[in-house]
């Protein structure tokens, strides 16, 4: 598998792989009517790097990454990442979280820090906590699941700094 640095050529990859997500409306608190083009704008943003993930040629995962507070917490980075839904179960997510964390540490970045994994996404959060992340805090009630209803999120934390 290859990560590499997203260009203009990869737009409609990552949309086929971010708008089901979106439009799903269980994991990312984003409007699940956005445009494609605003989801593409908020994915691939200027503040952003964006990530994909390629196997064998095709475009399976993408990921960003950004400070995640401007001024005395810029040391602190975040990421979203989304995998395609017919690459689910292959370790993507994993390689790409690998990918981010191993970048974000040749970036400078002292901390890595997810503000809002919805509770319900099970395996994400232990995915994340494989991966060295501790929740640090927890958010009651602060997303409005499609079918469950109101869930917590969780603030999930890594220290880069070695």
């Amino acid at each position: 598998m290859l990560i590499r640095k997203a260009n203009p050529a990869d737009a409609p990859a990552i949309s086929a792989i971010i708008l089901p997500t979106i439009r799903d409306g269980v994991t990312y608190t984003l409007d699940p009517n956005m445009s494609e083009a605003d989801a593409l704008a908020y994915w691939m943003g200027s503040d952003k790097e964006t990530f994909v993930a390629e196997d064998d040629g095709e475009i399976v995962g993408t990921y960003f990454m950004r400070p995640n507070q401007a001024g005395g917490g810029r040391h602190v980075c975040n990421c979203g990442y989304m995998t395609s839904s017919a690459a689910v179960g292959r370790g993507i997510a994993q390689r790409m979280c690998e990918h981010s964390l191993d970048h974000a540490r040749e970036q400078g970045y002292r901390a890595m820090q997810f503000n809002f994994v919805v509770s319900t996404n099970e395996r994400a959060v232990r995915l994340w906590q494989r991966m060295g992340f501790e929740i640090v805090g927890r958010i009651p009630g602060a997303f409005h699941h499609p079918s469950v209803g109101y869930v917590d999120a969780l603030v999930m934390f890594q220290s880069l700094h070695r």
